[in-house]
């Protein structure tokens, strides 16, 4: 297979959409998420994010990236206001209702509402849950970083309530995604599941790789 070659000067050259649609897909496979917020009057929002990542286990920190907020941005706005806010997967029962929440809704307009998926509440968590997501959890803002070579910003969460089918958690603490389909995201808009290749051992240097299953 041929590869093709880019430069930066090839990249600055791309149309504006096209470019988006390339550099996105650059990276991979991503998480599919849903960020469930309200703000102080109490106003649900719900924004797809796929760019949500791992920080740290102790304590358990996420951290997620906002695009620049030079146009209103209600997810940001809500985490500002409340300091909380919740991290749902997306599995391919609702991948659909996920996406269309990309769409560009009136600050006063529920994305719950507009897409059809359920607000749900746990008894003191000021944000809202998706009711039909299998893996959530809830967040409290740490830290929130503009990034200056985007203005993009860096939301820091620390975990402070996980809802998980107790069935999906191995005996070593791993959690088998795959058996409640979430799905992956490459690039701006396409959707994916997943099967496992297999599980391998922790690698050490002095050792064959071990296959799990």
């Amino acid at each position: 297979m041929i590869l093709k070659q880019f430069s930066t000067s090839d990249l600055d050259a791309l149309e504006q959409r096209y470019r988006a649609h390339f550099i996105n897909s650059l990276s991979g496979f991503k998480s599919a998420n849903l960020v469930g917020s309200q703000d102080a009057k109490g106003v649900t929002n719900l924004a797809m994010v796929s760019s949500v990542f791992h920080l740290g286990a102790s304590p358990a920190l996420m951290g997620m990236i906002i695009r620049p907020d030079t146009v209103p941005r209600d997810t940001l706005s809500n985490i500002k206001q409340t300091g909380v806010y919740t991290i749902n997967h997306v599995s391919a029962n609702i991948y659909q209702q996920a996406h269309q929440t990309s769409a560009r809704y009136a600050a006063d307009v529920s994305e719950f509402d507009a897409v059809g998926l359920t607000a749900q509440y746990v008894a003191g968590i000021a944000a809202p849950f998706v009711g039909e997501s299998l893996l959530k959890m809830s967040l409290e803002v740490r830290e929130i970083t503009p990034i200056k070579l985007n203005n993009t910003i860096m939301v820091i969460g620390e975990i402070i309530q996980v809802l998980v089918p107790e069935m999906i958690i191995n005996a070593d603490g791993f959690i088998d995604i795959a058996e409640i389909e979430s799905v992956a995201v490459s690039g701006l808009d396409s959707y994916h599941s997943t099967d496992r290749l297999s599980r391998l051992a922790y690698a050490k240097a002095d050792k064959p790789v071990v296959d799990l299953g």
